[in-house]
């Protein structure tokens, strides 16, 4: 029997917009932001990534994908988690930064291709650690023989879960960004009332572990699939302000309204302002 509605549903329903036409990156839009694809192969998943490295000497930024289209219908998983609309995508093509990597998260666009892929890992799996070690190995394939990497983390929706857990296991991650995240996948999924996931990581978890990481958290003032308080529940969980690291863009929802405003948005440094005073008490 199937589980009840997992919260992979109502990303499907809310965001992914199932019953539109997948609308993929045009190759025009490939070329004009310079980004070149590459085929990663992880733990018997092949990752689809796209990059642009320029200044192999100056910080990376890697896009971290949101979590696809999952869901069929309301109870039947998808074949393939291949997102309709990839925003974590479209925001890496309009990042002006030298070097921009994108990263897909296992099974999308390369179903086909990854002998490892079952439905468990874009439904209950999603944030599972051979998830996230996956997410590292493809990370450490581009980025070697480089020296000194120094990356700048940006996850979309689920991807941001990804990009907290990466952060925490990395040495070499200096910032990180979210988009509409999903900073506490128990919280998000208690909101909609909708079946836990045992088998993955909760990334609010890890929170403590980016207490001085800069950060900025964007959150949509729309989003009906994300609650405006689970990025204040992240923060408070660091020692960071939440008064200087999340940011309400008003017109945004969980997946429209952000590329309109993304290039300003990337002009907001991250930032992690102590929420402590000298006693160690909270301001």
């Amino acid at each position: 029997m199937l589980k009840p509605l997992s919260l992979a549903c109502c990303f499907l329903i809310l965001a992914s917009c199932a019953m539109n036409p997948p609308q993929p990156v045009s190759p025009g839009m490939l070329l004009a932001a310079r980004m070149t694809p590459v085929e990663l192969e992880s733990d018997g998943f092949v990752l689809q990534s796209y990059k642009r490295m320029e200044r192999p000497d100056t910080p990376i930024r890697v896009y971290i994908e949101g979590d696809g289209h999952a869901w069929s219908t309301r109870w039947e998983p998808a074949a393939d988690p291949t997102p309709r609309y990839a925003v974590g995508l479209r925001l890496a093509l309009l990042d002006p930064l030298p070097n921009v990597v994108y990263l897909a998260r296992p099974c999308q666009y390369t179903r086909e291709k990854s002998p490892a892929c079952n439905e468990a890992y874009w439904t209950d799996k999603r944030y599972s650690a051979d998830m996230v070690a996956a997410m590292n190995q493809a990370l450490d394939q581009l980025l070697k023989g480089m020296p000194a990497p120094r990356l700048e983390l940006v996850g979309y929706s689920g991807g941001a879960a990804i990009a907290v857990m990466l952060a925490a296991r990395r040495h070499d991650v200096i910032s990180l960004r979210t988009v509409a995240g999903n900073l506490d996948s128990e919280a998000v999924n208690q909101y909609h009332h909708v079946s836990a996931m045992p088998l993955s990581q909760n990334p609010i978890a890890y929170a403590s572990a980016l207490a001085h990481l800069p950060q900025r958290h964007f959150i949509g003032g729309r989003d009906r699939v994300i609650p405006t308080s689970i990025s204040a529940a992240f923060i408070a969980h660091t020692a960071c302000s939440s008064d200087n690291t999340i940011v309400n863009v008003a017109d945004a929802d969980h997946q429209n309204g952000w590329e309109a405003v993304w290039p300003s948005l990337l002009t907001m440094m991250p930032q992690c302002a102590s929420a402590l005073d000298a006693t160690g008490t909270a301001k």
